[in-house]
Parts: structure tokens; C-alpha cells; sequence
């Protein structure tokens, strides 16, 4: 990944952890919006869900530029989410509501290069999770 992008994504995930819980709460009532069949996926109570994610996306963040020792967490991910039910075109709904999340969250300051860094990483991250999921399916 590009050292930019990297940059980019450390500096403006620092701004949004202090509202971890708002931005969670934002990302799954989007990605309710853009896809309402995903809602019997998760428990009704998504306190635990959204720190789940946001743990992750932490994690990922912070270890974006090595991305040889996100894989088998990664991978794992993967395989668990085809338990879950999750498709393939799950992967693309959720990086809209992940980009439509941070869009709103950070306003004007979500510029193109912004997009482009965080569009980066989610699919640097996807790819990884999409690859063992079709192992698994397999």
C-alpha cells in the first residue's frame, strides 16, 4: 500500500477513535439502509458488534503497511463470516457504508485522497478475507 494512503488512514482513523461508538452505530444503521436482508446477521443490541468492529479496524489501521501479520487473523476472519452468511457482494455493501460512514463523519476534511486511501485499505483488507472465504466454500 502506498506509504500516503498509509499516513492518511493513521491520521484520520486518530481523529475518529475518540467517537468509536457514534461512528459504529452510523456505519451499521448505513449499512442497514443500503442492505436491510444483513439485519438478522447481527444481535439486536450492537454494543458489542460495534466494538468488535472498531477493535478490528484498529488493529488493521495500525498494521496496515504489514500486512503479512494481519493475514491469518484476516483469513480467519474470512471463513468465519461464510458461517455468518455473509456473500460475496456483502463485502462491497460494507465498504459503502464504511466510506459512507467516514464521509459523513469527517465532512469536508473526506477528500478524494482521503476516499482513495480509505477505499485502499478496506480493499487491501477485503481481498484478503474474500480469498479465504472462497477457500472455505470450496
Amino acid at each position: 500500500m502506498r506509504p500516503d494512503y498509509v499516513s492518511i488512514v493513521r491520521s484520520t482513523w486518530s481523529l475518529a477513535k475518540p467517537h468509536a461508538l457514534s461512528i459504529g452505530l452510523h456505519f451499521y444503521e448505513r449499512l442497514f439502509e443500503l442492505d436491510p436482508s444483513l439485519r438478522p446477521i447481527f444481535p439486536s443490541d450492537l454494543d458489542a458488534q460495534v466494538a468488535k468492529l472498531m477493535q478490528t479496524l484498529g488493529v488493521a489501521v495500525g498494521a496496515i503497511d504489514r500486512l503479512e501479520t494481519l493475514t491469518p487473523a484476516l483469513d480467519a476472519l474470512g471463513r468465519r463470516h461464510v458461517a455468518y452468511g455473509v456473500s460475496d457482494h456483502h463485502y462491497d455493501v460494507v465498504g459503502r457504508a464504511l466510506l459512507d460512514t467516514l464521509a459523513s463523519t469527517f465532512g469536508s476534511a473526506f477528500t478524494a485522497d482521503v476516499r482513495a486511501a480509505w477505499t485502499e485499505t478496506y480493499l487491501t483488507i477485503t481481498n484478503v478475507m474474500r480469498r479465504a472465504a472462497y477457500a472455505a466454500a470450496a
